[in-house]
């Protein structure tokens, strides 16, 4: 069971109202206080009623938040700042929406666009937003949509993890697909261990390991016959995401990797104000990929 700390960052136990959150998530949208539209980047605007602007240039209609991944959900900018607390102290959504009286679908929504907004600050996020995952789809004009219409099978990515020097880096392993990984298993004797539907290897060539979230056409029963045991050293990224991992059964295979590097994120910034961060992750532009 994953402890929850106290809240540690001294912005938000200063943050009261909801006029100091939303001015203080002003100053992360727009640092200079210069407004720009956010579709096409002209800076000559016309004021509007309502605090909206409208673009000279594009002539879109738009709000300081307009494209921004905290304009998703209809949440108040000091519900977003106890969200951001209640994720980073990594409780549940179920115990997010309680505490802050949310529909769990609200919670739900909300700590997918925190997911989401980190996803797209990694390094490799336009391999991860690409079609070797399929979370692409899930945008739509700067915009977080549901699950997307397709009957055809989501693809199942291999990620491959790396740890140096106290950080880890967790990719996408181009050309190896779930299935080979099991064939790995079999004819090379590559470790494999299972948490519900998300299955881990032991080291494979410069990986520390690898790993993917499957669906019900992967033979799973093999890997029960066949466990082999996992030695995780203390302070390792593998002692931090063992326990988390099997917390996240019933993840999807095309969430899988919001998770992953969710975790890639909290164990790189551990020392870290992840709430400042996180709150500059939210304010930021949705970008295109």
């Amino acid at each position: 069971m994953i402890q929850h700390s106290a809240s540690s960052s001294p912005i938000f136990n200063e943050v009261r109202t909801e006029s100091d959150a939303r001015e203080y998530m002003l100053s992360h949208c727009w640092p200079s206080h210069d407004r720009f539209c956010p579709r096409c980047g002209e800076k000559k605007l016309y004021t509007l009623s309502g605090g909206r602007y409208r673009c000279a240039e594009c002539k879109y209609t738009f709000q300081d938040f307009s494209g921004r991944w905290i304009n998703n959900g209809n949440l108040s900018p000091l519900s977003w700042l106890k969200i951001l607390d209640l994720f980073i102290r990594e409780h549940t959504v179920h115990e997010l929406a309680t505490e802050l009286e949310l529909s769990y679908n609200a919670a739900y929504k909300a700590v997918t666009t925190i997911r989401f907004a980190i996803m797209a600050h990694a390094v490799d996020a336009a391999q991860m937003f690409g079609p070797e995952t399929g979370l692409g789809v899930y945008l739509k004009n700067r915009k977080l949509t549901g699950d997307p219409k397709d009957s055809r099978r989501p693809p199942i990515p291999v990620f491959g993890i790396m740890e140096r020097n106290g950080w880890v880096f967790i990719d996408i392993v181009s050309g190896i697909a779930a299935e080979t990984v099991f064939h790995f298993n079999h004819s090379f004797h590559l470790a494999m261990h299972r948490a519900g539907n998300i299955v881990y290897t032991n080291r494979y060539r410069h990986y520390d390991a690898l790993v993917f979230c499957g669906d019900d056409s992967l033979p799973y029963e093999y890997i029960r016959k066949y466990e082999a045991a996992v030695h995780l050293e203390e302070g390792s990224f593998w002692a931090f995401a063992g326990q988390r991992l099997k917390l996240f059964r019933g993840v999807t295979p095309q969430r899988f990797p919001l998770y992953l590097k969710e975790l890639e994120f909290r164990f790189n910034n551990a020392g870290a104000d992840q709430f400042e961060m996180l709150a500059r992750y939210l304010c930021d532009i949705v970008p295109e990929f």
